[in-house]
């Protein structure tokens, strides 16, 4: 596809989105080589973690850093930053605000607000108290594919007013194709023309990278990523990949692939996500991918047939 791309920048969603694999268990020497390769790359923002409070989540204790980003934790791990910027994500009721300091005084430039449909009010008040801290903002809108054209309306209605700088097409399950990337595109251009737009598509049929390119060919700017494809369950679209597609002369793959050398195949041997096959069925099926990843962690994980059944099988799945 050969349409300019020279107004898009990529989110690399390594550690954040990543981290849902292996529980933001990243040593703080991996999150510096991904910095450095990823600001010798020319990729424009890197999301670090998320700005979630340990004391609003079960779980927190055991959780790896990256987690719940602390400022002070940031500044050792990237003493010298360059121009690579920072982002972090933030959950509806996870999050408390008092956590998050001024922009001036903090690592973050862009913090993200990831929501339901249904909380994209309560979203767009964290998005004004970060827009009044300083920092650049989007919303997420999850699971788009189970949303319906009215209250996508309504949603739109409330972000038009909202200081929001950017809101983003997620394709949550894996599950849209190419045309319906095409027409959500449409959609959020037609009722939103005074935001820009980003893109977060997963792996499950291997369509991650079809769909960033042709949201990045109808004018969407920020392009989430992440390195050798790490993401819960099938993973996300490939940092790799766009840095070499993108005309762009700023991008170097080369940095990237070091990052894939001495780090991301070494944790592939040790985690798994990416393209397998029960999580192509639930992205077939437009589920989340939850009852796939209790598969693959059990000692059923390749009885494919099996799970395929049990998702399709209405007495089955009423048991």
């Amino acid at each position: 596809m050969q349409s300019k791309t020279t107004h898009c920048k990529i989110v690399d969603c390594t550690i954040r989105d990543g981290g849902l694999v292996n529980n933001w268990d990243f040593s703080v020497e991996f999150v510096q080589h991904l910095y450095n390769s990823l600001n010798e790359a020319g990729v424009d923002y890197m999301e670090i973690g998320y700005k979630n409070s340990p004391k609003l989540l079960k779980g927190a204790d055991s959780a790896g850093p990256w987690r719940f980003l602390d400022d002070d934790f940031l500044r050792k791990v990237i003493p010298n930053k360059g121009q690579t910027k920072l982002s972090a994500l933030v959950d509806i009721g996870r999050v408390d605000e008092n956590d998050i300091l001024p922009r001036s005084e903090s690592m973050i430039d862009l913090i993200r607000v990831a929501c339901y449909i249904q909380d994209v009010d309560k979203a767009l008040e964290l998005v004004q108290i970060f827009h009044d801290r300083g920092y650049e903002t989007t919303i997420n809108i999850m699971a788009l594919s189970n949303v319906l054209e009215n209250q996508l309306v309504e949603a739109f209605n409330l972000i038009n007013e909202s200081v929001v700088d950017f809101v983003y097409i997620v394709d949550s399950y894996g599950s849209l194709k190419p045309t319906d990337m095409s027409y959500l595109v449409d959609k959020f251009q037609e009722h939103l023309p005074n935001k820009r737009l980003g893109v977060h598509a997963h792996n499950n049929l291997q369509l991650a990278f079809a769909n960033t390119l042709l949201a990045a060919g109808k004018g969407v700017e920020l392009l989430d990523s992440s390195v050798y494809g790490m993401g819960r369950a099938a993973g996300n679209c490939n940092t790799e990949l766009l840095v070499t597609e993108l005309q762009n002369t700023k991008y170097n793959v080369r940095p990237v692939l070091d990052m894939i050398e001495k780090h991301m195949i070494p944790l592939r041997d040790k985690v798994e996500w990416g393209y397998i096959i029960p999580y192509m069925i639930t992205g077939i099926l437009d589920e989340h991918p939850r009852s796939a990843m209790a598969l693959r962690s059990s000692d059923q994980k390749d009885q494919f047939v099996d799970f395929y059944d049990q998702l399709t099988t209405p007495e089955m799945a009423s048991k």
